[in-house]
């Protein structure tokens, strides 16, 4: 089946790139905390989200090695939903938004986030 493009669900076209079928997807977040406070507001609140919309978190805050690339972030998670679909929904929900405010407030921490499909695109 050939990819096709997303794109209205993000700012920049052509990077959300997926198969339309319903294999598992993961959320891959990579983050630089400045406040801890402020920082585990969010936090706190992402595990009963990710659950609302089937999610399960496989790696949160866990012991890391880097072994290519910047040692500027300096905490990992990956979560893993039923499908991309639920992915997006968990991440564009008012729940999520209201959450992630306070990480953006005041700068409390930088996050890399990547939605990506299980299975090897490149066939």
């Amino acid at each position: 089946m050939a990819p096709y493009y997303d794109a209205p669900l993000l700012a920049f076209p052509f990077t959300f790139h997926h198969r339309r079928n319903t294999m598992p997807a993961y959320w891959l977040a990579r983050s630089r905390i400045y406040d801890p406070v402020a920082y585990k507001l969010y936090t706190d609140r992402v595990p009963g989200i990710v659950a609302k919309f089937n999610g399960k978190v496989l790696s949160r805050g866990a012991p890391y090695q880097i072994r290519e690339g910047s040692g500027h972030f300096h905490r990992f998670v990956v979560i893993e939903f039923p499908t991309m679909a639920d992915a997006v929904a968990c991440h564009e929900s008012p729940e999520y938004k209201e959450a992630s405010a306070f990480r953006k407030a005041n700068g409390a921490g930088e996050v890399d986030l990547v939605f990506v499909e299980s299975g090897d695109g490149t066939k």
